[in-house]
């Protein structure tokens, strides 16, 4: 037992540092949740349910631009699809867990936390080194959730003449700062923000948002392929 909370507490002191931009994320989603109109109870439920902060930003997005529910689903799935080779990656090192404790890991398993544990797991063979998973996992949900109450509460004090929808777009600008170091990347966000923008007002069910994605993963395959030629 002792070594599986030694284990766990290196889960939360190796993914600790990650949290760092998550805090102002958390906080930005409470507050435009509520400037959208959700309720308090709605947004907390999102995230206790959904905890997913890229594709919570999205589901605001879309609800605030009129998109119908099938859109808004489709899309916040298109978003978490990643998730699956998340779990495709790391169920190896699971095999031998039960079920219950797989499902628990699974609600755990968000970008930070497999960064972080996929690491730790190939490099560790013992037994229980899938606490490491979970004191990371754990944390992330700590701070998402905190930070989601206090947006909220910081939400709740801002006059509604402010509007804070602008912010947004550039929440998704700040975390796509590190995809403008390669050149492929650039031409993906090109491609996919031309469609999302021209496709807003022309795509019908306020589906850009799926169209978009997929444009820019097409063009992703096709840039991938065309540079693997050449090298």
């Amino acid at each position: 037992m002792d070594s599986n909370f030694k284990i766990f507490l290196k889960g939360i002191r190796d993914v600790s540092p990650l949290m760092i931009p998550v805090v102002p994320f958390g906080l930005i989603f409470g507050v435009l949740a509520i400037d959208v109109g959700f309720t308090p109870i709605q947004t907390m439920g999102m995230s206790l349910i959904v905890f997913g902060g890229a594709s919570q930003i999205v589901l605001l997005q879309l609800f605030s631009g009129g998109a119908s529910s099938l859109v808004i689903i489709s899309s916040v799935g298109a978003v978490n699809s990643r998730h699956l080779l998340y779990g495709a990656v790391v169920s190896e090192h699971l095999s031998d867990l039960k079920l219950v404790w797989k499902i628990i890991i699974s609600y755990f398993l968000i970008d930070q936390a497999f960064a972080i544990s996929n690491e730790y797991l190939k490099k560790n063979k013992n037994r229980n080194r899938y606490f490491h998973l979970v004191g990371g996992g754990a944390t992330c949900w700590v701070i998402w959730q905190s930070t989601t109450f206090f947006g909220i509460i910081l939400g709740a004090s801002i006059p509604e003449e402010l509007g804070l929808s602008f912010a947004v777009p550039l929440t998704f600008l700040a975390l796509l700062v590190n995809d403008f170091r390669k050149l492929i990347n650039i031409f993906v966000i090109i491609v996919s923000g031309a469609v999302a923008t021209f496709g807003y007002n022309y795509i019908p069910f306020k589906a850009y948002v799926i169209v978009a994605a997929l444009s820019g993963l097409i063009t992703a395959i096709i840039l991938t392929k065309k540079k693997k030629l050449y090298e």
